[in-house]
């Protein structure tokens, strides 16, 4: 019998059971819990971060002159490339507007665990479960800047990420 590969959100899920779900998540506390090194360090600006996987250790690297919310949404990224992906390649680079995956057997399929990585962070730094409690105690108008900075604030998120969340989960009235 084939091994089911786990959905990002159901490792992301885990991870919050683990370490807790408390607002926003520590997301680099769970990278050390992890036993990963993370080193903030100046990157082109178009690279947000990468993960090298050498042996037993880890290092996951993240631009350290990009805005803190985009830096913990990277780390989460790449921390879903080190769970969902480590199998694939030992070497992730992160690079607007290209991936850019540096080692051979890593070659096919970049769209596809990119889009996992995202999953995986938006689910971790977002938790279904906890943005339907925020919403059921105060809905949120797409439109109501305020609002929306607010919701991402309380997540430790970018307002665009957000807007992203709460479309993919389909949690915006469409009311026009």
């Amino acid at each position: 019998m084939v091994k089911r590969k786990p959905k990002p959100q159901e490792v992301a899920e885990r991870l919050l059971k683990t370490y807790g779900a408390e607002l926003p998540i520590d997301v680099i506390a769970i990278v050390q819990a992890e036993g990963i090194r993370i080193r903030h360090s100046e990157m082109e600006d178009s690279v947000s971060g990468l993960l090298v996987i050498r042996g037993d250790v880890v290092t996951l690297g993240v631009n350290k002159t990009h805005h803190p919310n985009r830096q913990r949404f990277t780390i989460a990224h790449e921390l879903g490339h080190f769970f969902l992906h480590r199998q694939d390649s030992n070497i992730f680079v992160d690079d607007e507007p290209v991936v850019l995956f540096r080692d051979q057997t890593a070659a096919e399929g970049t769209k596809n665990q990119e889009i996992e990585a995202n999953a995986f962070a938006a689910s971790l730094l977002m938790p279904e479960s906890i943005i339907r409690e925020q919403l059921a105690q105060q809905p949120i108008d797409a439109f109501d800047d305020t609002s929306m900075k607010q919701l991402a604030a309380q997540f430790g998120v970018s307002v665009r990420a957000m807007t992203i969340r709460l479309t993919k989960l389909q949690l915006l009235a469409e009311e026009w």
